[in-house]
């Protein structure tokens, strides 16, 4: 049983999502507000929060910021009424463990619930004897990708691994690893996204007994865990001005200093840092150092997003089929023929991970062998059945213009990673104009 915190407006809508909850022998504490919700936060421990996007007071996300910088780590799991999976990849980035898109599945809710409850820490020690499931692709990106992984993997020099949201990069990371000859020893991942200031220097360099208020025992740093092995360090770009200064000089002397203690400790670590972000902007800008970016950056791989990856698509697809029906204790043996072409034509905003869940979703809600358009997810149907539309020859011009503006935005948005003043800059209209087009087409 676990003790849940529904974070909802909908008082009707709450109440039926209370007692399918209670029903599942879980107990439910129900708030309508951003403000009601984080108050009771910090003075009460919950298991999980089922959150709202849209509230009175604000919206899920603004509450999840805060909740970091409070150091509450309760897994979070969003709803949002909107079928956008872009608004998901942003939440997916602030911290959230996955979203749920209204109106809810019961199963796809409980389904998604069981892997919040079962979720593992953030800082993970990976056992060599654990092999990483891991699709290659045959596409000449994805060879190229594995060339120079290939390349790479037997150096011990430094890696920054760069790609969008969800393309894998922690996969990547772990693969250099397995072909490295430090395969035997540690290999541990850090969400720096997840860490605030004080929170990354116990984190990584270890505390002492009160050392600060809390400080109840030693603590052993992740650098010395992973001593002989590797450390992942994802969203790098995510660390304070402060930890990146303390962070340079481990690089540089090869020792750390726990806090609170006057001894150094000599360690042997290979460093992998992975950002969705534009370091090199982040640096020009003052915000990440350019002599920390030159000690992490030794040599660069970029992931291609899943919409360049073209065979690759079937792959990853089989993959995930496979591993679904094992998990969900399914037979599903693929997609049909139109479920295919809605694939190949979706942009795939979300990578490999929002691939990984329209199938998991798919097989959870196929009883058949084949899984049809009905176990895909609004926001892609829609899409399809705009497109069905202008194929049919309809004679409504403006429907028709309406459609292809709307594309044509989301596209230029994903292609400058939703930085608005170079989208509308790329459509040659005002910022203005560009964001009023995106409340008149519900683009998030």
């Amino acid at each position: 049983m676990a003790n849940i915190l529904l974070v909802e407006d909908d008082i009707a809508f709450a109440q039926i999502l209370e007692g399918f909850l209670i029903k599942n022998k879980h107990s439910v504490e129900h708030k309508q507000t951003v403000k009601e919700a984080l108050k009771l936060l910090l003075a009460t421990h919950y298991d999980l929060i089922l959150l709202d996007y849209r509230l009175p007071d604000g919206n899920g996300l603004e509450l999840v910021e805060q909740l970091k910088s409070e150091q509450v780590r309760t897994p979070v799991i969003m709803m949002t009424s909107f079928h956008d999976v872009r608004t998901a990849v942003r939440a997916i980035r602030g911290g959230v463990f996955d979203y749920i898109t209204k109106p809810v599945n019961p199963d796809e809710l409980l389904m998604v619930l069981n892997e919040a409850l079962s979720k593992k820490p953030e800082v993970v020690h990976v056992p060599e004897k654990k092999q990483v499931e891991f699709v290659k692709g045959s596409s000449i990106p994805a060879l190229q990708l594995h060339e120079h992984i290939d390349l790479i993997a037997p150096t011990n020099m430094s890696v920054l691994v760069l790609g969008e949201s969800g393309t894998g990069k922690e996969h990547v990371a772990r693969k250099i690893h397995e072909q490295s000859p430090r395969k035997g020893k540690p290999f541990i991942a850090i969400d720096c996204g997840a860490l605030s200031t004080e929170l990354a220097t116990s984190e990584l360099f270890g505390h002492i007994k009160g050392s600060f208020t809390g400080a109840v025992q030693d603590k052993k740093g992740q650098f010395e865990a992973a001593n002989g092995g590797t450390l992942f360090l994802d969203e790098i770009g995510n660390l304070s001005y402060e930890v990146q200064v303390k962070l340079l000089r481990v690089l540089q002397e090869k020792v750390v200093q726990p806090v609170g203690s006057n001894k150094h400790l000599k360690v042997d670590v290979r460093i992998i840092a992975a950002t969705n972000d534009d370091l090199l902007k982040s640096v020009t800008d003052g915000m990440f150092r350019e002599d920390l970016y030159h000690r992490v950056n030794e040599f660069k791989l970029k992931i291609p997003p899943l919409r360049e990856r073209g065979t690759d698509l079937k792959e990853f697809v089989d993959f995930f089929i496979h591993k679904s029906n094992l998990e969900l204790g399914r037979n599903v043996k693929g997609f049909s023929e139109e479920v295919i072409a809605i694939f190949k034509q979706y942009d795939w905003p979300g990578n490999l991970r929002e691939l990984k869940n329209v199938v998991k979703r798919a097989v959870l809600l196929t009883k058949g062998e084949m899984a049809g358009v009905d176990a895909l997810p609004e926001e892609m149907t829609s899409m399809n059945t705009s497109r069905k539309v202008i194929a049919a020859g309809t004679s409504d011009l403006k429907a028709i213009q309406e459609t292809n503006e709307r594309e044509m935005i989301v596209k230029t948005l994903q292609k400058v990673r939703f930085n608005k003043s170079k989208a509308a800059q790329l459509l040659n209209i005002d910022r203005k104009t560009l964001y009023l087009k995106m409340a008149k087409y519900q683009i998030e």
